[in-house]
């Protein structure tokens, strides 16, 4: 059934956004996404796509060939010591699966496609809300009061939708007791693509060239720390904690460091999980990272795109009724987005807090058959579920 006349708010121009974005208008519904950033972001990791299902609804959207175009070939992980002498190495298939892009690109291809059909609104956020019987009145920090039908939150772990619908962020955001990082710098140590990760207890630094441009390098770092004390746009301030908490490592780390303090741009932020008891109420709906996320949680990203596809869909063959579509979304998705959700953490994978807890990680990654089990693992929880089917 068509949407035509349905009014959806997005909230969040990263991925999760713009996938929902595509299918809603491919629906007939009038979308509208606001973006607090003023421009499309370009900071972010490399993501993954795995079997059948994420391909699927990258292929539905007829953006696989762009992103092919422009994915890293990268995704090997070489663990090495102090003199850069190779401990273990994991290939390829554990961390790039079937498609690995950047984040940054995977943005832009669907606000791309999804842009013809879909507002977009740059450099504002949503202030307020209040819901009525005949839909959800929004006031904006910039632009004037809108109503809308429906408002999709896809902003993020750090949801402001979620905040102003379903409670504080402490309410559903866990700690997992790291912090993560990531920033370019010239290439002068001429990294290849081969992604060289250091640990120290608690510690990791990692750093590969951009294959698309050899003279530059990014550099990644995951470090053990309770909950920290920073604003979000005081960068200068972020710099010194990411340099404080790297102090003393060896490898290159003192060169990645004075690569940091002349960045550009940089990412940074806690490893945490989301725990959302409730992904939609009244005419409200949470998607991907927002609803279910995990920082650096791999399958994460995938199943945010997976989700847009099914709640435009549910929508459509709801007739626009947000109720009945809601729930058929939340029960379709719950066990899919959050399965395999890693439990402990990236941060405990990536930087081990003990030195016993390094030697016990290095020496099962290490192991060809623990490599492949874990592969193995991961591609059947991506592929476990049938697409929905939704007509037009």
């Amino acid at each position: 059934m068509s949407l035509e006349g349905f009014r959806v708010l997005v909230s969040g121009a990263g991925v999760a956004g713009p996938a929902v974005a595509y299918w809603l208008s491919r629906h007939g519904a009038e979308v509208t996404v606001v973006e607090i950033a003023p421009a499309l972001r370009n900071s972010g990791f490399a993501v993954d796509f795995r079997g059948p299902t994420h391909l699927g609804v990258l292929a539905k959207m007829g953006v696989l060939d762009d992103l092919r175009a422009v994915q890293t070939h990268g995704g090997t992980m070489r663990w090495v010591d102090e003199h850069d002498r190779e401990l273990f190495e994991l290939p390829a298939s554990f961390a790039g699966g079937d498609l690995e892009v950047h984040r940054r690109d995977l943005s832009r291809v669907l606000y791309e496609h999804s842009a013809p059909r879909a507002e977009y609104v740059f450099g504002d956020a949503i202030a307020a809300v209040a819901e009525g019987p005949d839909g959800v009145r929004v006031d904006f920090t910039r632009s004037p009061s809108r109503v809308f039908d429906l408002v999709v939150g896809a902003d993020g772990l750090h949801s402001g939708v979620r905040r102003l619908v379903f409670g504080p962020e402490a309410e559903f955001v866990r700690h997992l007791g790291y912090y993560v990082a990531g920033w370019e710098l010239p290439n002068a140590l001429g990294f290849d693509g081969i992604a060289r990760q250091y640990n120290d207890p608690g510690r990791m630094i990692s750093a590969s060239a951009d294959l698309r441009d050899p003279g530059r390098a990014g550099a990644f770092a995951v470090f053990a720390s309770p909950r920290l004390d920073y604003g979000w746009h005081d960068v200068d301030r972020q710099k010194a904690l990411i340099a404080d908490a790297l102090d003393g490592m060896g490898w290159h780390t003192r060169h990645l460091l004075d690569g940091l303090r002349d960045a550009d741009e940089l990412y940074f932020d806690a490893i945490g999980r989301v725990v959302a008891p409730r992904w939609t109420t009244g005419r409200f709906a949470l998607l991907g990272d927002a609803a279910w996320g995990v920082t650096l949680g791999g399958m994460s990203v995938g199943a945010g795109i997976v989700g847009g596809y099914v709640l435009a869909g549910e929508l459509a063959a709801a007739g626009g009724d947000h109720a009945t579509a809601l729930a058929s979304y939340e029960r379709r998705m719950r066990g899919y987005a959050t399965r395999g959700r890693p439990g402990a953490g990236p941060g405990r994978f990536l930087a081990p807090g003990t030195a016993t807890g390094l030697r016990v990680r290095n020496a099962l990654l290490a192991n060809r058959l623990v490599q492949r089990m874990m592969i193995s693992g991961t591609h059947t929880l991506a592929t476990k579920d049938a697409l929905p089917e939704y007509t037009f």
